[in-house]
């Protein structure tokens, strides 16, 4: 790191220089990056928009090809068994099977909420660096112990699902660590974020969930296979 020392100077003919103080928190990649930055509206507006209507279209070109998958009108006399949630609280619903009501129903649900609304609050990804693109030993083994102790957790409750989406996520996290994987792989694994790969956790475990309360449980509950019995 150079040292400038600033010193008194009345010769005016002398080349002026210039020093930029930057703050440890705000590196200096971030001030570049913000030449690069385009406005919400036009740019992804417009896209969002196009993306809508050709999402209704598909929709009601499949709609007239395929009919809607209704049940039977609602008989409060012959309920269905299994009575499946809608699709997009069906993995609540099949966390509800490993875990006790309190802790899938109340508890997990909350902390998801809780995580939404603090986490815009904290610096996790303004600066846009790779999980080893900065000292990264320390964080790795931090969630190594993280990742054993959830582990536990799950294996102790047997949910299997959550806990193969948690260590598929954590050995691609890890790959880069190792000295036997390729360069181009470890280049390209080394540039995401560490906020990114708890993002993929997150939808990882909540399709594999919903993909498994949707097509493999039937009557009572009980693990079915699609192809054998039906699911709905």
């Amino acid at each position: 790191m150079s040292r400038y020392v600033l010193e008194p100077n009345s010769d005016a003919s002398e080349a002026p220089k210039r020093v930029a103080l930057i703050r440890r928190e705000e590196p200096a990649r971030l001030l570049e990056d913000r030449r690069e930055l385009v406005t919400t509206a036009p740019h992804l507006l417009l896209r969002e928009i196009i993306l809508i209507e050709l999402v209704v279209v598909v929709l009601a070109l499949v709609s007239l090809r395929f009919d809607a998958p209704l049940e039977g009108i609602a008989d409060p006399f012959h309920t269905p068994n299994p009575a499946k949630a809608p699709w997009y609280f069906v993995g609540l619903q099949e966390l509800l099977h490993y875990f006790p009501p309190i802790v899938a129903g109340v508890l997990l649900p909350a902390l998801v909420v809780i995580a939404i609304v603090v986490i815009p609050y904290f610096r996790t990804n303004v600066d846009l660096v790779g999980f080893y693109e900065r000292p990264w030993k320390r964080t790795l083994g931090l969630l190594t112990i993280l990742t054993a102790a959830v582990g536990a957790l799950l294996v102790t409750y047997r949910v299997w699902p959550v806990l193969v989406t948690t260590l598929a996520v954590y050995l691609l996290l890890a790959l880069p660590a190792l000295p036997f994987v390729p360069s181009r792989v470890r280049r390209r694994l080394g540039r995401v974020p560490l906020a990114d790969w708890i993002m993929v956790w997150f939808v990882a475990t909540a399709v594999v969930l919903t993909l498994i309360g949707i097509l493999f449980r039937g009557p009572g509950w009980t693990w079915t296979w699609p192809w054998r019995e039906g699911v709905y």
